[in-house]
């Protein structure tokens, strides 16, 4: 129980001494900030700074000048600890302690608090400096944790007696000290705790005032717990007291945290009524409130009338709003509020900017979400992590990763840390840009950080490589999610099941969907219809349909994807006939067809020139609400185009884009195939144009059409100067898929010419294309030519075409350019991809260059990729799948000298597969 008033009796003082040390010693140690848990500096002799203390002008000895600005809280808690009043002037103590803390870079924490109080101000009978000390401490708390080592010093103070001098002190607690530690328990919601602290108020016969059951309301509040709360209202009444209006304001505010805003209200109301004079907290509590229901015209009237009560909003009043009307989509309103706000003097916060910058993140401006962020730091303010995380989840998803990781430095620049949201948004940018091996290393980042990867971490991670095709790092990332006390979930096994199914191991991902259910996972509509698209991909359309009926059984109800898929591949199996009767059927069971499903049939229709019937589909699909989007143009684009019927091709375009839908590089593309096959190459090209200028980035496949009519143009003017000779027959019937091995360098050129002429310069994206072509079919030469040029024009090569070439060189073997292909982008700060390593590294052990190997795989563990990646990919995959047992664990023992840790799971798996190849070799 906590006492409450000063005493002085006579006892000895030796066991009360002993027992104070013992509260602040133990305890200062684990709750002491990481830049406080170093050793102290060299400079800071705590018995040589106590002999200094007890000269007279200490303040001006050389030593304790010099070693000012060394001087922690923890050395203080050291010093005062090992210390008393006998042997360090309690003023003295006293004065130390109020000049270091007058420092801008020296903030005490509770336990140089209580080891100043317990120690030296209290043996010292400086009781009523101690007081305001003791109140100092427990406004200091920073965390629960400091919270509860305040409550512990407090207890142990009012149970124990403090001797001093022959006497003994009794240093009991006040009501306002009381008070003070209710409000501190209740900034952490320390509810269980704060209850314990007003029994033991009325243990101590001290009367709680309205502090004090204001104290109590408003937590119980805060949870919205209005029930608790009221049994201390009625206690405010029994005690003859009455509510004011922080009582109100609070209840206001319980009611609105459990939703029930028409309570809330009605308190408001009631107010005046009591006495009680509403204030800005009332008013914004309750705008709030208004907010959080939905009812956002209700909260903007209330703010109208805030002038009634002669109430000015404030900056959370504002915020409030400006966040609600953001999130409704009334984002004029939102700006409009916010200038209004700066011209009345009410100078917007952090929190207001970001609630801006996030919305205009969401919205895609992120130049104007970089303008609000850039005025806000030219104000003063600093950003706080959620500022900082907005910014960069815009940028990851526009997938701008470089000014993403930009503002990442600027965040640790600015003293700003990371956390685990930060990481998951990078990670996620990194995995849509198909850079798997730079989210990896931000993993290791993370885990160097101390930061605890969360299940998004780990899925967003798993589902990077499946992307990619790694299906076996993905599996030993689940491996690894186990192992770190991470369960899997649905998300996890729809990642994993999709891209098996994507490889072709149906079998496999129907055997994993049947080992859910021993892992208490049920599967969901995204696990059975990528299944389903699985077996309709692999012609099993009989399973597919039987995968229907078991996810009917298992109460799993289809989604419109899972309709469309098993109609795609009814279709692609000529069952037109099954596919109606199956969207017959899934409308009765509530499956609401999408556009996707008419266009489905549209497309079959149109690949059997089945024109009126599928112009049928298309009305009807109209006729029922739907519009149709740019593949259902497409595939009547594609129909037309096939058959050589451009003027009609020409009309669906102008069509589509009277309705408001833009073409994508598909239906450019199809657009251009269709006029170069009709030997119109100058009209191919001005629909290129057209692309290029509406925005939309030509793809590979884009390149390949053109390089394709442009090769057989070639041909055919070389055919008429040859009369009489041999024509080349593989020109006019060249596949598509073709193109890379047969195409030339004054191809290109010709192809860039033609660019030019109409009006659109080779950028680094066309380069990117046609090396990246060339180099998958190990045309180095004319790639190599390629990358000249493009240095030439000014453009510099990026990743993807330094890996292409990487890649290919490997496959021809041609280790030594490669090695120099990764040199050279390590010095232009590029990253190789780790497969592109992988190739290396054991290609250059193949052909026997033993230290060149070990030099290129000593390079990479210096570049941050993920030394479980590392193993996983290079060692295991790469030379252990290679028989090449040796150089193996050669590398292994690089990596133990160098400190490269990975986890205990990857470590198993590399000694596993170390013994299995041993035994294999030797038998």
């Amino acid at each position: 129980m906590i006492r409450t008033t000063t005493t002085i009796t006579t006892r000895t003082t030796s066991r009360t001494r002993s027992l104070f040390s013992s509260i602040a010693s133990p305890l200062t140690e684990p709750v002491l900030p990481s830049s406080e848990n170093q050793e102290p500096g060299p400079l800071v002799n705590t018995q040589l700074l106590l002999s200094i203390l007890c000269k007279p002008n200490w303040q001006k000895d050389p030593y304790f000048k010099k070693i000012i600005p060394s001087i922690s809280p923890t050395h203080l808690t050291s010093l005062f600890s090992e210390c008393g009043p006998h042997n360090l002037n309690p003023h003295t103590a006293l004065a130390l302690f109020n000049l270091l803390s007058q420092r801008p870079a020296f903030k005490p924490n509770v336990q140089s608090y209580s080891s100043l109080l317990l120690n030296i101000l209290v043996p010292g009978r400086l009781l009523g400096v101690a007081e305001k000390i003791r109140i100092a401490m427990v406004r200091s708390c920073e965390s629960a944790q400091d919270a509860e080592f305040v409550l512990r010093v407090l207890r142990k103070m009012n149970d124990t007696s403090v001797g001093g001098g022959g006497g003994e002190v009794m240093f009991k607690l006040t009501l306002r000290c009381y008070n003070m530690i209710l409000m501190s328990l209740a900034r952490f919601l320390m509810i269980d705790e704060m209850k314990r602290v007003y029994m033991e108020v009325l243990d101590d016969k001290i009367p709680p005032n309205i502090y004090t059951f204001n104290t109590m309301i408003n937590a119980y509040c805060k949870l919205g717990d209005v029930v608790q709360a009221e049994l201390y209202l009625s206690k405010i009444l029994q005690a003859g007291l009455r509510p004011d209006v922080h009582t109100y304001t609070s209840l206001i505010l319980g009611h609105c945290r459990r939703k029930d805003v028409d309570s809330a209200f009605r308190i408001f109301k009631v107010m005046p009524h009591k006495g009680c004079r509403r204030n800005e907290v009332s008013y914004t509590n309750l705008i709030h409130g208004f907010c959080e229901a939905g009812k956002v015209d209700e909260a903007l009237k209330l703010f109208v009338h805030m002038g009634d009560d002669d109430c000015h909003p404030t900056v959370r009043t504002y915020t409030v709003l400006i966040c609600a009307l953001c999130g409704s989509g009334r984002k004029t309103e939102a700006l409009n509020l916010f200038e209004e706000m700066i011209e009345k003097g009410c100078e917007p916060n952090v929190h207001t900017y970001t609630v801006l910058i996030d919305d205009m993140c969401k919205d895609n401006k992120l130049a104007k979400a970089k303008e609000i962020f850039d005025a806000m730091s030219e104000k003063g303010l600093i950003p706080s992590v959620v500022t900082y995380n907005a910014l960069i989840d815009g940028y990851c998803k526009e997938g701008s990763i470089d000014a993403a990781f930009e503002i990442f430095d600027l965040m640790e620049s600015n003293n700003c840390s990371p956390n685990v949201r930060t990481y998951n948004e990078l990670i996620c940018g990194f995995c849509k840009a198909r850079e798997v091996h730079k989210a990896m290393a931000l993993l290791s980042k993370m885990l160097d950080k101390k930061l605890l990867p969360t299940l998004i971490t780990y899925n967003l991670l798993i589902h990077g490589q499946c992307k990619e095709g790694h299906l076996d790092s993905a599996f030993r990332l689940v491996n690894l999610m186990n192992e770190n006390g991470m369960i899997p979930d649905q998300w996890t096994y729809s990642s994993l099941i999709d891209t098996l199914c994507k490889k072709g191991r149906v079998e496999e991902a129907h055997s994993l969907l049947d080992s859910l259910g021993g892992k208490g996972i049920r599967a969901n509509e995204v696990i059975f219809t990528a299944l389903i698209d699985g077996y309709c991909k692999a012609d099993k359309i009989d399973f597919a349909c039987r995968l229907l009926e078991k996810m009917l059984a298992e109460n799993c109800f289809p989604n419109s994807w899972t309709l469309n898929v098993l109609m795609d591949g009814l279709c692609r199996g000529n069952k037109t006939h099954e596919a109606s009767q199956l969207l017959e059927r899934m409308v009765h069971r509530g499956v609401k067809p999408t556009v996707v499903t008419y266009s489905i049939l549209i497309e079959q229709m149109l690949k059997e020139y089945a024109f009126d019937h599928a112009q049928n589909i298309f009305d009807q699909m109209v006729s029922l609400g739907h519009k149709p989007d740019v593949c259902t143009y497409t595939s009547f684009l594609l129909a037309y185009c096939n058959q050589g019927k451009l003027k009609e091709a020409e009309e669906v375009m102008a069509k589509m884009i009277e309705q408001g839908v833009l073409p994508d590089y598909i239906t450019y593309t199809v657009l251009i195939d269709g006029y170069a096959r009709e030997g119109l190459i100058h009209r191919a090209f001005d629909i290129f144009k057209c692309m290029v200028e509406a925005g939309c980035e030509p793809s590979q496949y884009t390149y390949s059409v053109l390089i394709k009519h442009l090769m057989k143009e070639k041909w055919l003017n070389e055919s008429r100067h040859r009369i009489g000779q041999e024509s080349n027959p593989n020109v006019t019937s060249i596949n598509i898929a073709d193109v890379w091995k047969l195409m030339e360098f004054d191809t290109a050129l010709a192809l860039f010419e033609k660019m030019n002429e109409h009006g659109c310069t080779p950028n680094a994206k066309t380069y990117t294309a046609i090396i990246i072509g060339l180099s998958r079919e190990g045309r180095f030469e004319v790639a190599w030519r390629l990358v000249d040029h493009m240095t030439k024009s000014g453009i510099s090569p990026g990743e993807d075409i330094y890996n292409a070439l990487v890649d290919c060189c490997c496959s021809l073997g041609m280790y030594g350019e490669a090695l120099a292909m990764i040199d050279t982008m390590i010095r232009y700060g590029l990253s190789p991809d780790l497969d592109s390593y992988k190739l290396l590294v054991c290609g250059l052990f193949d052909e026997g260059n033993i230290e060149k190997a070990k030099a290129a795989f000593c390079s990479l563990l210096h570049h941050g990729y993920n030394h479980d990646e590392v193993v996983w990919k290079l060692l295991i995959d790469g030379l252990l799948k290679r028989g090449l047992v040796d150089r193996c664990s050669e590398l292994v023992d690089i990596m133990k000298e160098k400190g490269c840790q990975f986890s205990p799971q990857t470590h198993t798996m590399l000694i596993e597969g170390l013994f299995d190849r041993t035994q294999g070799r030797e038998r």
